[in-house]
Parts: C-alpha cells; sequence; structure tokens
C-alpha cells in the first residue's frame, strides 16, 4: 500500500490543493482549514449551508492570502491584525480566532449574497479535539473535528461498485474530501486499522468519519443536481455502533509526531483493531 493522494483545504469548505508533499505537525497537514467563514454572530458556515463555497480558492501566499471564485472574481487578503478577534463557535467549541478588516468582510458578503466573516485560525488560537477519541491534548484547527482524514481507493471502488449495481453512476474521491488517500485493492481495510505509519510518523484512526449532505455535491460548482454517494453508503456503510451513527466513509487520525508525508510513500499497518467497526448488515 501507498499513499496516492496528498490534500489540504486552507479554507474550510473551500476547494482542495494537492500537494506531493505535506508537513505533518500536531495539527495535521500543515496549512489545512486556517480560514473559515462565519456569520455575524460567530457561528461557522460550510458547504451544508452554502454550496457555492466549493467554487472558492484559497492560495495562501508570502505576504497575502489570494481568494478566488470560480467565476473570475479575486482579492487579496492581508493578515488580520492580531487584535481584531472575536470567539467562533465551530460545532461545541468556542475558538478565540482573527478576524478580517470590515471591508474584505463586506465583499465577502457581496460574493456570497449573506453577510458573513472572515476568521483566521492564528498562533493565538487554540482548540483541541474530543479526548474521549483523540486523547487527552491533542490540538486541531478549523477541521470538523480531529486532525487528519484517511481514505482508501478500494473503499471508493466498492462504493462505486454498488452505486453502479443500482444505476446511480459512481464518484470521485473529491466528494469526500480527504487529506490522505490509502492506494489498496481491499475495500474497507481500514475499519480494522488502529494506527498506520508514513513517513516514519504513526497515525493512530481513533474515529470513522459519518458523512452527510456533502457528499452530493460538486467539489468543483457545489451542485447537488449529480451522482449522490448517499443511498449506496445507507446500504453498505451503515454504522451499528452508536455512538457514531450514520453512513461512514473514511477515518479520523491523529498524527502522534511530525515531519514530512509524499506521494508514493509506504503505509504500513502498525497496529490493528481488536474488532472492526460493526456495520449494518442488509
Amino acid at each position: 500500500m501507498h499513499v496516492s493522494e496528498l490534500h489540504i483545504y486552507p479554507f474550510k469548505s473551500g476547494r482542495g490543493i494537492g500537494l506531493p508533499v505535506a508537513r505533518i505537525d500536531a495539527h495535521g497537514l500543515s496549512g489545512d482549514r486556517r480560514m473559515m467563514l462565519t456569520d455575524p454572530s460567530g457561528h461557522f458556515i460550510t458547504q451544508r449551508e452554502l454550496p457555492a463555497l466549493a467554487t472558492l480558492t484559497a492560495l495562501p501566499q508570502s505576504t497575502h492570502l489570494h481568494l478566488s471564485l470560480a467565476d473570475g472574481r479575486e482579492m487579496m487578503v492581508a493578515p488580520p491584525h492580531p487584535e481584531r478577534r472575536m470567539g467562533v463557535a465551530i460545532w461545541k467549541s468556542i475558538v478565540d480566532v482573527a478576524v478580517a478588516e470590515d471591508s474584505v468582510n463586506e465583499r465577502l458578503s457581496g460574493w456570497f449574497g449573506r453577510p458573513v466573516k472572515l476568521v483566521f485560525f492564528d498562533g493565538e488560537a487554540e482548540r483541541t479535539a474530543s479526548s474521549e477519541w483523540a486523547g487527552p491534548d491533542t490540538p486541531v484547527t478549523f477541521t470538523d473535528g480531529y486532525q487528519v482524514l484517511v481514505t482508501t481507493t478500494g473503499s471508493l471502488a466498492a462504493l462505486n461498485a454498488d452505486m453502479a449495481e443500482n444505476g446511480e453512476g459512481n464518484v470521485g474521491m473529491e466528494r469526500f474530501r480527504p487529506n490522505i488517500v490509502v492506494d489498496c485493492d481491499e475495500p474497507w481495510p481500514e475499519d480494522g486499522w488502529a494506527a498506520i505509519e508514513i513517513g516514519g510518523i504513526r497515525f493512530d484512526l481513533v474515529k470513522p468519519c459519518a458523512r452527510c449532505i456533502m457528499t452530493t455535491q460538486d467539489q468543483q460548482t457545489g451542485s447537488r443536481d449529480g451522482a449522490n454517494p448517499m443511498p449506496a453508503m445507507g446500504r453498505i456503510r451503515m454504522s451499528a455502533d452508536r455512538r457514531v451513527p450514520g453512513p461512514l466513509f473514511g477515518w479520523n487520525a491523529v498524527p502522534r509526531g511530525e515531519g514530512k508525508v509524499s506521494l508514493g510513500d509506504p503505509v504500513r499497518v502498525v497496529e490493528q483493531r481488536p474488532g472492526r467497526w460493526a456495520i449494518k448488515t442488509r
């Protein structure tokens, strides 16, 4: 097995960026989920309620942030002043973050047709993953909950095979917004992995990822009119464990070291789970 794809998503719910090499630290892949939109009250916004975020590309540069939409609109955003801060809500976390200038927020509000604010997970921001699953004091940025999302090509092939059997088309891996994609032939081997090693770094697979409406959205346009993997996941990937209800695809992982991961790196299973995650049978 080896790493076949590496992705970061600098802007939460924005377009992903494929990388040949990724730096790994305690937060996950360097540069992942460092910016986010909120409503005026500070509640986070994703593609779930704003599908047009799929058309937003964020490219951090040496002195500014370059934001662009698929329709050609673009802007350069200066780093936020560290004293412009607010508390924002992301799931159960309240995080103290830096806020963009009012002129930037006004322009973004025009882009998306609703009042929004651009916020940054800077050096003063702090957030940790659930200690119940990840252990104590594991830092995260604006991810949904954990540091790294791992998926496998064998599992995607199995999902697409079920979709094809039911005349539902097929989907690409981008629908699931992974950080690390492992190339393998076996479907769902990750259900039995407790830990893998890549580039000398151990990644503990701590919790399966329950999926939502974002998997139904084209990750270039935000449209929900194309192939929909949710029915197939409901047939073959419905969790039988009440701790994580719903359809599952991919596993949340916590890095236990720092270093680099590159495309083509071997992936070694260093610890198996005592029992595979329970999946409902048809």
